[in-house]
């Protein structure tokens, strides 16, 4: 795994510099926070390594702000407990501050976890984790803390883990989506309604991403951040950028509108898309799932294909 961003403009790698210090520097406050704690996982509490993963450690970020097309920042946070990786408790504020950071010039997304949690993704084959530790770049790292020496899924297995994936999220997906239609169709009723709508559009939207993330890498973040679960399943397949148009300022409203619904669908009594926004919406969601069902299902015949192949050979 490469250590150096030379491939980056000098912009970008004054950005990661400062997402790496404000990570390490937040992260140190939210341990030493009430006097450190007298559990010996929080007062050791350490960051065993940052990662730079997806376009920006390939090299094939795109970078089309006036078009609404900006690659993310991508990063793995591996921590020392199970316990650090809550990001209410230890992250929320460093994802803050770097949010709101004038000199952070695109979205950042973390990703935390712990090594056994890694390395025992790796042992099983899983391809997010073997292709961040084929591509990705190394911020930050303490030493003593080896990877585990992946171990590739055979063609079988890959096959029928895609596969099992896509029959139970393609199913929840097609179930949400009926219910945000039915709740569309009747907006009109009420503010009680559109907000109910919007919280299932969004629901239908993060099903989708789990679909297609799922089936293609075997891994879903613990996060219903639907910008970031699209931006991860775009970064895999640009072709499902097609689901929601960008170029437009409205267009861009409308899925922010969107990301809103997890929370404030359901607790703020300011919420409340109109009509139109949530016809657009589940445009935008029905689109969604067409290109994630057929992405799926090719991957998963290319999948069955080799592993046909491997059986005859």
């Amino acid at each position: 795994m490469r250590t150096d961003l030379d491939h980056l403009p000098a912009k970008q790698q004054r950005e990661l510099e400062r997402v790496r210090t404000t990570l390490l520097t937040e992260f140190e406050a939210a341990i030493k926070s009430g006097g450190g704690g007298t559990q010996s996982w929080r007062r050791d509490g350490r960051v065993l390594k940052i990662i730079l993963f997806g376009s920006y450690a390939r090299n094939d970020w795109v970078d089309e702000p006036d078009n609404g097309y900006l690659s993310d920042f991508d990063l793995l946070v591996i921590v020392s407990h199970e316990k650090l990786t809550d990001i209410a408790d230890y992250w929320y504020v460093a994802e803050d501050k770097i949010l709101r950071d004038p000199a952070v010039g695109r979205t950042v997304n973390i990703i935390v976890h712990t090594m056994a949690e890694v390395n025992q993704a790796l042992t099983r084959g899983e391809y997010f984790w073997t292709d961040i530790l084929r591509d990705g770049v190394v911020l930050y790292e303490l030493p003593g803390h080896p990877f585990a020496q992946p171990q590739p899924m055979t063609a079988v297995e890959a096959r029928d883990a895609a596969r099992k994936h896509f029959d139970l999220k393609v199913k929840d997906l097609d179930l949400r989506i009926e219910d945000a239609k039915r709740h569309v169709a009747i907006s009109g009723e009420g503010q009680h309604v559109r907000k109910w709508a919007a919280f299932l559009l969004h629901q239908a939207t993060e099903t989708a991403y789990a679909c297609f993330l799922l089936t293609h890498t075997f891994y879903f973040p613990r996060s219903h951040n639907i910008k970031f679960l699209r931006s991860l399943a775009e970064d895999t397949d640009k072709g499902l950028t097609a689901a929601w148009p960008r170029e437009q300022r409205n267009d861009r409203r409308r899925f922010e509108l969107l990301k809103r619904a997890y929370v404030e669908a359901r607790y703020s009594d300011q919420y409340d898309p109109d009509v139109a926004d949530l016809e657009f919406l589940l445009d935008g969601a029905v689109r969604l799932r067409s290109l994630v069902v057929e992405a799926s299902e090719e991957r998963i015949t290319k999948l069955a294909d080799a592993a046909e192949a491997g059986a005859s050979a």
